[in-house]
């Protein structure tokens, strides 16, 4: 039974009744049968609103989904931040990825180790060549890259 139909119910007991109009607590029963009348009807327009929009927001999410499948690359699992080019048959579990952000237009790029280690590479937003310089950091024999103690057998 909908709110409507309790409120059309709860109406015709109280007409039932018979209650003389001219008493003050008859008055005040009407007044609330008529408010409750009023808010199911608003609850009702609320939900038939709802449901529209709830319809709406699933055809956007299946448009955003076809062209997330469109733009993005769903053969790279990679990683997430970028439109990689890679090969399928590449074991991407042992490789390490770093993000660089292209100091000329801010785009972010996902790179491999193998790449930092050739040294530049180009943006593929905007053309800037962006360099990789390791040449100031210095290493510890006992330790892979930094000197930690963390590390060092």
């Amino acid at each position: 039974m909908t709110l409507t139909e309790k409120i059309a119910y709860i109406r015709g007991l109280a007409e039932g009744l018979k209650l003389d109009e001219s008493k003050d607590e008859v008055k005040v029963i009407n007044a609330i049968v008529d408010l409750l009348e009023d808010m199911a009807d608003t609850v009702a327009d609320l939900e038939e609103l709802y449901d529209e929009a709830v319809d709406v927001i699933d055809e956007i999410d299946e448009d955003l989904a076809n062209l997330e499948d469109d733009f993005y690359d769903d053969d790279c699992d990679c990683c997430d931040c970028c439109d990689c080019d890679c090969d399928d048959d590449y074991d991407f579990e042992d490789t390490a990825y770093y993000e660089v952000t292209c100091g000329k237009c801010g785009e972010v790029i996902c790179v491999d180790e193998d790449i930092l280690i050739e040294g530049e590479i180009e943006c593929p937003e905007c053309g800037e060549i962006l360099e990789f310089d390791f040449s100031d950091l210095e290493f510890d024999d006992d330790c892979c890259c930094c000197g930690c103690e963390d590390d060092a057998e």
